[in-house]
């Protein structure tokens, strides 16, 4: 059994001649699986290539227990 865990994908995506910067916090098993699903969701929502998509930094993030 996998444990997810969120992590946030920050990167710049080009739309047209613009490069637009995003930030997604995805859910995924690891750091790899979380770059796919980033890719995936930018590409099928913006109609964006692989290869027009960059990430800068991936990181994990926190759960906040109260």
């Amino acid at each position: 059994m996998f444990m997810s865990v969120k992590f946030q994908v920050v990167g710049k995506f080009k739309n047209a001649n613009v490069w637009m910067p995003f930030k997604k916090v995805v859910e995924a098993h690891n750091e790899r699986f979380a770059i796919e699903k980033t890719y995936s969701l930018i590409g099928s929502n913006h109609k964006v290539k692989r290869n027009l998509i960059k990430i800068e930094k991936i990181e994990k993030v926190e759960e906040k227990v109260e």
